[in-house]
């Protein structure tokens, strides 16, 4: 007893490495100097800092000299981790430009966050429907800024005119999501409740009534097809990004963020900014210097797609989704009970795969070159 009770006072008076308090140490859009940040370092060591969180952004303050991730600049990051060593301060660097997300100017906008976008044409049969059906347009939400001309087709359906009547559809199929604790009037969860209306039949697309045109569709998007007799909804249905982009980064890192249902597309981002970082710095002490990767808050909205997910969807849910995609779109398959719980199987499945192509795999990746990762989890 006594022992631990001196333990407890020598570790109050000399505080180990575990308990020292760490800060954020943010550069604004390329104002950076080597001899300052060294000074910064010895600051810290001397007023007993043990961390920092390495971010740079951009919010306003005019451009400093030195480019993001341009060669003076990464010499700068491993002056300041070989300083941080000799200081025995850890260093924390963020998984991208700007305090969200992850990604940069190197992220192709297929690798980026995607969306399966549509466009509708109504047209009457009996007769022979020869058109350029029009492109998707991409989503834009507050949050997804970048337009980028990136489309490929996924599927092309025609089934009897049915119009949309599932509520709340950009939130519950994933085109929108913003964050609860910040914004006024956002659900904080949505309701998956028992029992639902019951539609009337001109209100619901039967899935055996669905005609499958995808592979009439033409490279230009023209469609040729003897439509059969009635009213029909021709939905051209492809994947584009959303936009979403890293923010707020400094001007040289303004870039897609990656798909975050795909372990490949955030290996390539890995490797094109940590992994360059690795090789600037060269081999790191056991100890203190950069120890860890840092996914900052969630603010780049949500996604729906990535070109493996119907094949995940099927193994995670056990059933094929494509028959459903048209819920897509807010159209009800078969009745309104179906399409919801459809619609809350693919929240799930775009929740797993977050949880374990994005958090999990970075946390993989990190481990295999000895850092540990640490996460500011985010409400969206």
């Amino acid at each position: 007893g006594a022992r631990a009770h001196e333990d407890l006072a020598e570790q109050f008076l000399t505080p180990p490495d575990s308990a020292r308090p760490g800060v954020y140490w943010y550069f604004m859009d390329g104002n950076l100097n080597g001899d300052e940040m060294v000074k910064d370092l010895e600051s810290m060591k001397q007023a007993g800092l043990g961390n920092l969180v390495f971010l740079e952004v951009n919010i306003g303050v005019p451009r400093g000299p030195v480019d993001f991730m341009s060669d003076p600049w990464q010499h700068l990051f491993a002056n300041a981790v070989h300083h941080a060593e000799r200081l025995g301060i850890d260093i924390t660097l963020g998984a991208g430009p700007g305090w969200t997300g992850s990604g940069g100017p190197w992220v192709k906008a297929e690798q980026s966050m995607q969306h399966l976008v549509f466009s509708t044409v109504e047209t009457n049969g009996p007769r022979r429907f020869d058109d350029v059906l029009p492109i998707p347009a991409q989503r834009s939400t507050r949050w997804h800024k970048m337009s980028s001309p990136f489309y490929e087709d996924v599927v092309l359906y025609a089934f009897p005119k049915c119009k949309p009547v599932i509520r709340d559809i950009d939130e519950k199929a994933l085109y929108e999501r913003d964050p609860y604790t910040s914004m006024p009037g956002v659900k904080p969860y949505l309701p998956a409740p028992a029992n639902h209306p019951k539609l009337d039949e001109s209100s619901v697309i039967d899935s055996t009534k669905i005609i499958d045109l995808t592979d009439r569709l033409e490279p230009d998007g023209r469609l040729q097809w003897d439509v059969p007799s009635g009213e029909w909804t021709i939905l051209r249905m492809g994947r584009r990004s959303t936009g979403a982009s890293t923010r707020p980064a400094p001007e040289p890192g303004i870039g897609f963020d990656h798909d975050k249902f795909d372990k490949a597309a955030l290996e390539d981002h890995f490797n094109n900014y940590y992994g360059k970082l690795l090789g600037k710095v060269g081999p790191r002490a056991k100890q203190h210097g950069w120890t860890t990767v840092h996914l900052d808050s969630w603010e780049m909205g949500a996604q729906n797609w990535t070109p493996n997910l119907r094949k995940e969807f099927k193994q995670r849910r056990g059933y094929d989704p494509q028959p459903y995609f048209p819920t897509f779109s807010g159209r009800a398959v078969n009745s309104a009970e179906v399409s919801e719980r459809f619609l809350w199987d693919l929240r799930l499945t775009a929740q797993e795969l977050v949880l374990e192509n994005y958090a999990g795999h970075l946390k993989t990746l990190a481990q295999k070159h000895g850092f540990e990762l640490s996460i500011e989890p985010y409400d969206m």
